[in-house]
């Protein structure tokens, strides 16, 4: 029994046989932790050009071996309209001022890791900076899609399958 797929190229990339469209895009880890560096090798694959944001020169990266993704130190102009921007520790201090600045770019989706049980520290600090609440409101959390995921393999895992829903306007899950 013969199957041909020549007709869908979803299938046809599935065995390899095409790529699909290439289109740029960027993934911004915020914060060196275990989850950032599965985000970010994972987001390789995927075919994201990942960046770690860490704005402490004191932290070491991770876990990430050095090379395999840039480390910067300040919001700059590799977050632009193709960043999908993944906050990976709420209890950071930086926090504030990085979303803040964050958000006066152009970056496509922002989002910050957390349990929905609890509410976003984000916020209040974002409201103490002076943000507006419409500002606020780009900011997403939880974030990823809701597989019961409980170890940062399985978080980044969640995250980027999230990501890549949103990107392809899609809701995620089994649903078609």
């Amino acid at each position: 029994m013969s199957h041909s797929h020549d007709e869908d190229p979803a299938c046809a990339a599935a065995h390899g046989e095409a790529l699909p469209e290439e289109e740029r895009r960027t993934l911004v880890a915020v914060f060196a932790s275990p989850v950032a560096t599965h985000l970010l090798r994972f987001g390789a694959e995927l075919g994201f050009r990942p960046i770690l944001l860490e704005p402490d020169p004191d932290r070491g990266l991770g876990g990430l071996p050095a090379g395999s993704a840039p480390v910067v130190r300040e919001v700059g102009d590799h977050v632009d309209g193709t960043a999908d921007v993944v906050v990976t520790d709420h209890h950071r201090a930086e926090i504030g001022p990085i979303l803040r600045d964050v958000l006066g770019s152009p970056a496509r989706w922002i989002g910050v890791m957390g349990s929905p049980r609890h509410p976003g520290p984000h916020v209040r600090v974002l409201t103490e900076l002076g943000v507006a609440p419409e500002e606020i409101a780009r900011v997403h959390r939880p974030i990823g899609l809701n597989i019961g995921s409980r170890t940062p393999p399985e978080i980044a895992v969640a995250t980027l399958a999230g990501l890549i829903a949103d990107r392809n306007g899609r809701p995620g899950g089994f649903a078609h």
